[in-house]
């Protein structure tokens, strides 16, 4: 969900019919955001972003037209979240605005960031997309290990090779003792990729 749905669209928990699913089976079944909450539609459009309409999602944002009219279009609200919608079940992929697209190619920030993270050394990590002159947007990743952990870049790439295409395995990992993240525990993406943007007119290449 989201502030501007107040706050739930979708719900999910465990059914019956899932007792006998592997335990890797039940936890991909749970890890979805699940089904419409009731009263709530949603849909993917031809961009692969999640839409909702119901009877709690905002009318409008106070005083900003604008930002009414670029979130609410044709009643639909535009959550900024990508995803996939099967079996009446919702998946979410990435923020919109997390896609890095490398090479002419979209890649989930989120896919490569669960690659890495499944690696026992890796703590805590955050994948950004880079400006770079050959692809365009360079695939990074900020990497924090685990306490007494140590591990190289080419030992991670090696890694997600095995779990990612390779067009969606990092270029380039750099360690970091922390991440930024809000009182709330969100990586803040924004001022992650700040540094690396700095002069460009759009965080976009």
């Amino acid at each position: 969900g989201l502030t501007e749905t107040a706050p739930l669209l979708t719900m999910n928990r465990t059914r019956a019919e899932w007792d006998d699913d592997t335990p890797a089976e039940r936890a991909a079944t749970l890890g979805r955001a699940g089904a419409p909450a009731l009263g709530i539609s949603v849909r993917i459009d031809d961009h692969g972003e999640i839409l909702a309409r119901g009877n709690h999602v905002l009318k409008s944002y106070w005083d900003q037209p604008e930002a009414t009219d670029d979130a609410i279009v044709d009643g639909w609200f535009h959550t900024g979240d990508g995803g996939t919608f099967d079996d009446g079940y919702l998946t979410i992929s990435d923020r919109k605005k997390d896609v890095i697209i490398s090479g002419g190619e979209n890649v989930s920030s989120i896919e490569t960031e669960d690659a890495l993270f499944s690696h026992p050394a890796v703590a805590e990590v955050a994948v950004i997309g880079v400006p770079d002159e050959k692809w365009g947007e360079l695939i990074l990743a900020l990497v924090v290990l685990a306490p007494g952990e140590q591990v190289t870049e080419d030992e991670l790439r090696d890694h997600c090779r095995t779990r990612l295409a390779g067009y969606k395995v990092p270029k380039r990992i750099e360690f970091r003792n922390e991440l930024d993240r809000t009182a709330t525990g969100k990586l803040q993406k924004f001022k992650l990729r700040a540094p690396y943007w700095e002069g460009q007119q759009r965080q976009i290449n």
